[in-house]
């Protein structure tokens, strides 16, 4: 499926719904988890009206929708919880950078979970949109299939503190195992790293040189979604919104510090491609002169030899040398002891 291209919007106003993006999932696909301390339910859905009506907030709501195409699914939804048409806009617009809006009643956030990375596999981004209210939490994403399935058994097994926070805290685990997922592709991206860094000293290839670049790519695509959600993030901890309590903010600082250690990593990982390109440009460059130096070295040798072979390669009639007995044996013994002096001083001064 071709992604539809953002000329589609041009023209229309703020807030018109068309999906832009590549159509990831086959069908819409809705579920539902409601909890609380005691009770858990979970369910897939075939309309949003069995979400409602949404109970006291004590009992948390989480509607996961995995595929955006059908836009009348995402407006039924916006009717249904008050969700601003900027907003909906923004998750039918799957090229957003990661941001924070506060819009009062809930809060809206994108992140762009990653994955791949491996065997030469280029770095896959989704958008990831979230909707934080008093005691629901709503999640839109491209595909089926996440990282949240440890969350979910969390939920259905009640262990850790998901049952017993709120919404807010629910919200803040969801951003966590995304940004715990980014420090997954560092590893598997830093021991790509490693493997070429040993290659190099041992024999730099020009395939090294193109992992190199792809590498250099795969950094820069990465940071282009981590260091907006560092910022979004701090928009979320600094909000003083009502939907994030005290105890949460607290996770919502550390979260934000894992974030800066993701964006310090990444720079590091830059850092150190920059410098074996550098290794690889040198390597190459030194393997290079050693073959100059060796060419030279063998056309050195030959201008003398090249220069006796020509001057009696004239033959002319007075040339006494050409009628002695002993001159074709001669002429070889005086080339060869040339080429021995001459690389007897090559030796000398260290050349070869």
């Amino acid at each position: 499926m071709r992604s539809r291209k953002r000329s589609r919007k041009a023209g229309l106003p703020p807030g018109t719904l068309i999906h832009i993006g590549e159509r990831k999932a086959e069908n819409t696909r809705i579920t539902l988890f409601r909890y609380d301390a005691d009770h858990v339910v979970e369910k897939q859905i075939q309309s949003l009206s069995q979400a409602l009506p949404l109970p006291d907030e004590d009992t948390i709501t989480w509607i996961n929708v995995d595929g955006l195409h059908e836009v009348e699914i995402l407006k039924e939804m916006g009717d249904l919880f008050g969700l601003h048409p900027l907003a909906l806009e923004d998750i039918l617009n799957t090229h957003q950078r990661p941001k924070f809006e506060d819009y009062g009643a809930y809060a809206f956030l994108i992140l762009n979970p990653l994955s791949g990375g491996n065997q030469d596999r280029e770095i896959d981004k989704e958008q990831l949109s979230i909707v934080l209210g008093r005691n629901f939490v709503l999640t839109f994403q491209e595909r089926e299939g996440d990282v949240f399935d440890p969350i979910r058994e969390r939920i259905r097994s009640n262990k850790g503190r998901v049952r017993k926070m709120g919404a807010d805290y629910l919200a803040y685990t969801l951003m966590d195992l995304v940004v715990d997922n980014y420090f997954v592709l560092l590893e598997t991206l830093g021991e790509k790293i490693e493997e070429i860094e040993d290659a190099l000293v041992l024999k730099p290839t020009p395939e090294h040189a193109g992992a190199i670049h792809r590498l250099k790519r795969q950094m820069i695509f990465l940071r282009r979604s981590v260091w907006p959600l560092r910022e979004a993030l701090n928009g979320l901890h600094r909000s003083e919104s009502s939907l994030v309590r005290q105890e949460t903010g607290l996770f919502l600082r550390d979260l934000y510090d894992h974030t800066v250690h993701v964006i310090d990593t990444v720079e590091s990982f830059r850092d150190v491609l920059s410098g074996m390109l550098d290794i690889y440009l040198t390597s190459a460059s030194n393997r290079m002169n050693e073959i100059m130096k060796v060419l030279t070295i063998i056309a050195t040798i030959f201008i003398p030899l090249t220069f006796l072979v020509g001057v009696y390669g004239m033959n002319f009639e007075h040339m006494p040398e050409l009628r002695w007995k002993w001159g074709y044996p001669l002429v070889w013994l005086v080339m060869i002891c040339i080429g021995v002096f001459m690389l007897f001083q090559f030796r000398k001064k260290r050349w070869l």
